[in-house]
């Protein structure tokens, strides 16, 4: 049974789903990244305390990690460019080029690209610090605004 609830950010009102421990969704209240629930989903807001509760510490600007159980699942190259996505320092901001080299695929930045746009969890899966071969920001699930101020956030 997938379980979800809702948290306030300043980003707007996010979901988050799974089954009550570990998170399998964050989804954003517009964009290419909302989510709603589905009808088989049961509302529980005493679900996701952990998660809720590191959301909370990062959006104050008390928290630069999340250790959080996750249930990622996608195809073995997304897993392999999301655990990448694991390793980007708060702040920071590279490409897709960078992290397609990375992972030992240099020429599938746009797969990479594609991988990134699938991202069921982003905030704590930090797709937000990609950014483009020029350093412009492009694409985002969640707009470009809520791109903006989580960049924004990290760099202080």
């Amino acid at each position: 049974m997938m379980l979800y609830t809702h948290l306030a950010s300043p980003i707007g009102r996010l979901l988050l789903a799974g089954d009550g421990q570990a998170l399998a969704a964050l989804g954003f209240p517009s964009g290419k990244g909302a989510v709603t629930p589905r009808t088989d989903w049961r509302r529980e807001d005493g679900a996701f305390a952990e998660a809720r509760r590191q959301l909370g510490e990062y959006f104050a600007g008390g928290r630069r990690v999340f250790d959080l159980a996750l249930d990622l699942r996608g195809t073995e190259f997304q897993l392999r460019v999301w655990r990448e996505l694991l390793t980007l320092p708060f702040g920071a901001t590279t490409t897709y080029g960078a992290i397609a080299a990375r992972i030992g695929r240099p020429t599938a930045f746009r797969a990479v690209g594609a991988a990134n746009g699938a991202n069921p969890i982003p905030i704590v899966v930090p797709c937000h610090r990609l950014v483009g071969a020029d350093g412009s920001l492009i694409k985002f699930g969640g707009g470009l605004d809520a791109k903006r101020w989580l960049l924004a956030h990290e760099a202080g």
